[in-house]
């Protein structure tokens, strides 16, 4: 059976808004990504560390009961579960504060074998950690020459433009590696210096067939070596943005995932396919946007699971 893998950072999201705690919540882009998928009942695990305190066991036990498997999960004894907090704006917007307490010895797990056709989703600065940087490429590496579908999202934060040379290099390789990049105006402006989709595409094309561009309020576009499209977003008045990238990631493996989309295939697909699958993702984004949840609530994944 096709299986759904997320490697990515785990932490626990303390949410404020106008000075005061709103919301705690099991975080990380990926972890975002795979409870939303987990919701979805999709079989899909989890690839990441958190500590044996009681911070990682609310998270090990929150993961499980909405169907995410984390066998493949280091859980550490010297250090604590990181904690991340997220200051609100008037927008909604966040920014953050993180306070972590690894362990010298970083993911130490035996990585899942990976079969073809397999979804990987990766991405943020995870992604690109010098600390796990050689297990991270190894484990990506072995899952493309594999066949498996990776899904690649930067999402590259304005903190770290002080150290992009040095990040710039492996955020390439992991765009070499990827099936689909799917990455925000932002991203590509802070990485590669690029206002708009077109000269996105011009980069990224070098290293992959296939991007997914979200500019916000403007839509989301895709391009690929045979399709070139744009597709609406609704307008909301959002209550948090924290989990919105995420859950489009989200939305868009579900959409894959269901219509049993396979790596090869992504290149033949054409407005009828991408509209599927973008409006899913943007289904999900706009639901997680109207509350403090990072992901889908079950309601709205039972919604969901009876469409076909």
């Amino acid at each position: 059976m096709r299986k759904i893998y997320g490697i990515g950072e785990t932490v626990l999201d303390i949410i404020f808004k106008d000075g005061q705690p709103r919301a705690a919540k099991a975080g990380g882009s990926v972890l975002n990504s795979v409870v939303s998928m987990g919701r979805m009942e999709l079989p899909v695990a989890f690839i990441s560390e958190y500590g044996w305190d009681d911070v990682g066991q609310l998270i090990d036990d929150f993961l499980i009961n909405n169907g995410v498997e984390t066998t493949s999960v280091h859980r550490f004894h010297k250090g604590s579960t990181a904690l991340a907090l997220a200051f609100l704006n008037e927008k909604n917007d966040a920014h953050y504060s993180f306070y972590k307490d690894f362990p010298g010895k970083r993911l130490d797990i035996q990585f899942p074998d990976i079969k073809a056709d397999d979804i990987i989703q990766c991405g943020s600065f995870y992604a690109i950690w010098p600390e796990i940087r050689e297990k991270f490429r190894s484990f990506i590496g072995g899952a493309r020459d594999n066949g498996a579908l990776i899904i690649y999202d930067p999402n590259f934060r304005k903190t770290h433009l002080s150290e992009l040379d040095s990040l710039k290099p492996l955020i390439i390789e992991n765009m070499e590696m990827a099936s689909i990049i799917r990455g925000s105006d932002e991203d590509f402006e802070n990485i590669f210096g690029v206002n708009n989709v077109d000269e996105a595409w011009e980069v990224v094309r070098k290293y992959c067939n296939c991007l997914v561009y979200t500019a916000n309020v403007d839509g989301v576009y895709v391009r690929t070596t045979t399709f070139s499209g744009k597709f609406p977003v609704e307008k909301i008045s959002p209550v948090s943005t924290i989990g919105a990238g995420d859950n489009f990631n989200a939305g868009m493996i579900t959409s894959i995932y269901r219509h049993k989309i396979k790596k090869e295939e992504l290149e033949k697909k054409g407005v009828k396919e991408w509209s599927e699958i973008i409006s899913t993702a943007v289904a999900f984004a706009t639901h997680v946007c109207m509350s403090y949840e990072n992901y889908i609530s079950p309601e709205f994944a039972e919604e969901l699971k009876t469409k076909k």
